[in-house]
């Protein structure tokens, strides 16, 4: 009966995966009127389960297997408080990143108990998490600049037909990685303690997902799509192709990053070529604040509840 309870908050969580992160592969094209609401959690759905399918084991693998020797109450633990918080943070309408959460939790859980916890992975984790915004950041200005000296040259009508396309299917990359990246964070602990199969957790993982976005996404699509900087299709498809490209490579690493970091340092290097007078500050101050708090605060209620139930 036990069981139940890990089960839950995995559901709960792909839930907020659903209601956070198709503002990071969808909000962008939304905001710019390119595909309706409707559409796109339907198109997000149905590529985070090839995602997950397709690419999902090796991040599953380094946090599932590399990261801690997990048992069902750590399991217990860490993922339904990392539930909680994941829901709260995107009630606030801040973006918040699930791996982060997930993972300061379960080493919190783990160091209470006692177990292994394999440090050297951690701090490669953590390593990404700082690196993957700032080349996500680098990329979304480099693809600006580049798209300024290459496709504005061409006719207004030409440059706003291939963008409509280009922006479409950076988005769906970033909606395959949510599923190889982002639900595989949430399903490795849970299928390597043993307690359900790769590809039943695979199928019902996305399904509550495309659920969650279908529910609740609006939310935070109003932030990531509209409210850090102003974007058209032009701008929009450098921020969404450069935090694509970043996801997708650490992807390969088996590196459980966050997509929806990856988005917002993407935005914010296109704002800065933009100027930074159109750049919300004050927001990426707030974001910034939630990126240090989410795993720290996921680490310290995980610990604290742990002791107590020794």
């Amino acid at each position: 009966m036990t069981e139940l309870i890990p089960l839950a908050a995995c559901i709960l969580i792909a839930l907020g995966i659903g209601s956070n992160d198709t503002s990071n592969a969808l909000g962008i094209c939304i905001g710019c009127g390119i595909i309706s609401y409707r559409r796109a959690i339907v198109v997000f759905g149905l590529l985070v389960l090839v995602g997950i399918l397709v690419q999902g084991a090796k991040v599953m693998d380094t946090v599932g297997r590399n990261l801690i020797e997990v048992n069902l109450t750590i399991l217990t633990i860490s993922l339904s408080v990392s539930a909680v918080l994941i829901i709260l943070s995107n009630w606030r309408r801040l973006p918040l990143s699930t791996h982060q959460v997930i993972i300061g939790s379960l080493v919190g859980a783990g160091v209470a108990y006692e177990a292994p916890v394999n440090w050297l992975s951690l701090a490669e984790i953590i390593l990404s998490w700082v690196i993957s915004p700032l080349v996500a950041l680098c990329c979304g200005n480099l693809f600006y600049r580049l798209m300024e000296k290459t496709l504005s040259k061409l006719p207004l009508f030409r440059i706003e037909r291939i963008l409509r396309v280009l922006l479409l299917m950076s988005g769906f990359l970033i909606a395959y990685n949510t599923g190889a990246n982002e639900l595989a964070t949430i399903l490795g602990p849970v299928i390597y303690s043993g307690m359900t199969g790769k590809l039943e957790a695979s199928v019902a993982g996305a399904l509550f997902v495309f659920l969650g976005a279908w529910l609740l996404s609006h939310r935070v699509i109003e932030t990531v799509g509209k409210g850090i900087t102003a974007l058209d299709p032009f701008s929009g498809f450098a921020a969404q192709f450069g935090a694509g490209a970043c996801v997708l490579f650490f992807t390969f690493l088996g590196m459980p990053i966050s997509t929806t970091y990856c988005v917002i340092g993407a935005i914010s290097g296109v704002g800065m070529v933009k100027g930074m007078g159109t750049v919300r500050v004050s927001l990426l101050k707030k974001i910034l604040m939630n990126w240090i708090l989410a795993p720290s605060v996921g680490f310290f209620l995980c610990y604290g509840i742990a002791r107590l139930v020794v």
